[in-house]
């Protein structure tokens, strides 16, 4: 699984790239793998306000509705328009195409709480473990 460099990341598996004071935002490889195939997206309005930490967004998959977290607070200056015709271009280029919106920071200090790469990879993977071992106990208690 690739997590660039380049990026930030926040804990509900949005990845940030920041020039000057506008950040490109999208989500990352594990969450659209965890979600399976996309149908639908569902992304703001240009000039709508986002607010760190509140959904400014969906998509849904085959599997499920997932709300998209922003990472940073601010206006959006655009939209991605092509994923509404073609949601599938997450699954297939989550760091290029399928970039989401691009918005006018409010506050760079925003920046301070997403993860590095590093930081990043050893999340996930303790996101895996801690749901191997809830699928672990259900079976457990299924057996019982």
């Amino acid at each position: 699984m690739e997590f660039p460099e380049w990026l930030k990341y926040s804990k509900e598996h949005e990845w940030v790239h920041v020039e000057g004071s506008v950040a490109t935002v999208g989500i990352t490889e594990y969450a659209q793998q965890e979600l399976g195939d996309i149908v639908y997206v569902e992304l703001p309005e240009v000039g709508e306000k986002i607010v760190k930490d509140d959904p400014f967004g969906a998509v849904e998959s085959v599997k499920a509705v997932s709300d998209i977290y922003a990472p940073v607070s601010g206006a959006v200056l655009e939209v991605n328009d092509a994923l509404p015709d073609s949601p599938e271009t997450i699954n297939e280029d989550p760091y290029g195409d399928g970039w989401m919106i691009k918005v006018e920071m409010s506050d760079a200090n925003d920046l301070k709480d997403l993860m590095t790469a590093d930081e990043y990879a050893e999340y996930v993977e303790q996101e895996k473990e801690a749901g191997e071992e809830e699928e672990e106990e259900e079976e457990g208690e299924e057996e019982e």
